[in-house]
């Protein structure tokens, strides 16, 4: 299938953001004197989410304002070692030169076109929707429905590209294909995706 519009996920997708994200999340709870296991919470935060790590790892007796507020300052020192993954640059690249066009569906706030400005990859990007923007969020298709509107966008020939099942089904929820990048293949069950991926630069 020639994709023509591409809506690419921030965290797991275009940056490599988790090991700063579980660091200032086991950080924040070290702050309370609780103890988490590393490899355990990116498999919660890579399979679901960080609101699902909190969920499963708050107790009554934490200070939940205190870690929310703790895991937002260790996570945008972290966030400024960020990179790209390798093949993000060739790829958006590609897209722009084939005609084709770049979109930006994070549940991140406006934090990650800075981090795009900084590489100098916002340029491949026609719109973006950020947590800012107070769409629903994925699987919701309603931030991808209102760029698909806005730019009068066919969802036949549009793709949604994540590393998480919620990016697939945001992206089937909205009458589009899906492309689940899995770079460490954590995503053992049937993604019904159209392509899965360890590597950006095997996206077509």
């Amino acid at each position: 299938m020639q994709y023509q519009n591409y809506f690419f996920d921030f965290d797991g997708t275009l940056y490599n953001t988790y090991p700063g994200m579980v660091k200032a999340f086991v950080q924040a709870f070290e702050n309370q004197g609780v103890t988490l296991d590393v490899a355990e919470v990116y498999q919660v935060m890579r399979e679901d989410s960080v609101r699902e790590a909190y969920r499963r790892y708050t107790t009554p007796n934490l200070d939940a304002t205190k870690l929310h507020a703790d895991y937002r300052d260790f996570e945008k020192e972290f966030r400024a070692l960020a990179k790209p993954f390798s093949g993000a640059r060739e790829l958006l690249g590609k897209i722009k030169a084939a005609g084709g066009q770049s979109f930006l569906l994070t549940h991140r706030d406006r934090s990650s076109l800075a981090l795009l400005e900084r590489d100098d990859l916002l340029k491949y990007f026609t719109d973006y929707s950020t947590s800012d923007d107070g769409f629903k969020r994925k699987p919701d298709p309603e931030a991808l429905n209102h760029l698909v509107t806005k730019h009068h966008l066919d969802p036949q020939v549009s793709v949604m590209v994540g590393d998480r099942l919620l990016d697939i089904q945001a992206g089937h929820n909205a009458k589009m294909a899906g492309i689940l990048f899995d770079p460490d293949k954590m995503i053992a069950e049937d993604t019904k995706a159209q392509q899965v991926v360890v590597s950006l630069v095997e996206i077509k």
